[in-house]
């Protein structure tokens, strides 16, 4: 007798592949496919970079599928190799993930009335790419058909665009020479993306917060610039969006909602 566990294993594949053969999970994965080459870039510099910080393989690779955001991976290591407190650790990665406060909060208009259970799986495959172009995709902030359709199968796109060059990166760290220059791959990947999220007013602004808190705050140790900026853009975000901020796509959602 087949386990629960092993038929709803099973019952998985068939959906995913109905995803994909959905026309807006095709358009999903073609918006997504763009973007693989400097996000793979990307993920090899973090696979090679976690091991070369001290972690063990299995922990890396542990790391890599279960936290799944490169950008407060890459944050945390150079204070896990420095020894700092595990809280400063902690509270690095989680700063710099606040951003996806905001994110959810704009994806709440589209995934709002779905069951909590499917709301907390898609949250796991939520990212700054999927995100803008979901956005793009779906510019009016209200639920239609296709969306889910679009947003898992784009999201599985990036998923293993991301963790198969991690996964190349942990086994292959120690062959994998720094004059490949992947890092500068990476971050001009993540450059275009950030232009691809300067949208509005809010958003040019929650970038310049940023940009000026980074430079300001450089000389902290354990890069806490890093967690500065990002603390300042997300709070200048949500004061943006404030009745009255005048900001992004929320408060424009709201006005003509009311």
């Amino acid at each position: 007798m087949s386990s629960p566990g092993a038929d709803s294993s099973a019952a998985l594949i068939p959906r995913l592949l109905a995803l994909f053969r959905h026309p807006e999970g095709q358009r999903g994965v073609r918006d997504m496919l763009p973007m693989v080459p400097g996000m793979a870039a990307w993920g090899l510099v973090t696979g090679v970079a976690m091991v070369k910080s001290g972690l063990d393989p299995w922990l890396a690779l542990l790391m890599s599928l279960t936290v799944f955001a490169g950008s407060s991976q890459l944050a945390a290591l150079p204070l896990i190799a420095t020894g700092a407190p595990i809280w400063v650790v902690l509270l690095t990665a989680c700063i710099v993930n606040l951003r996806f406060v905001i994110y959810s909060a704009q994806w709440r208009w589209y995934f709002g009335h779905l069951p909590r259970g499917q709301r907390v799986a898609l949250s796991y495959l939520a990212a700054d790419i999927n995100y803008a172009l979901f956005i793009k995709a779906w510019p009016e902030p209200e639920p239609r058909p296709g969306q889910i359709e679009y947003f898992v199968s784009g999201a599985v796109v990036v998923w293993v665009g991301w963790q198969i060059p991690s996964i190349v990166g942990i086994v292959l760290a120690d062959v994998i020479p720094p004059a490949w220059g992947l890092g500068f791959a990476g971050t001009l990947a993540l450059i275009g993306l950030t232009c691809s999220l300067l949208v509005d007013r809010a958003t040019w602004i929650c970038a310049a917060v940023a940009a000026l808190a980074a430079v300001a705050a450089y000389a902290l140790p354990y890069k806490l610039h890093i967690v500065v900026a990002v603390a300042a853009a997300v709070a200048a975000g949500l004061l943006m969006e404030r009745p009255g901020g005048g900001g992004g796509r929320l408060a424009a959602a709201r006005r003509s909602a009311s």
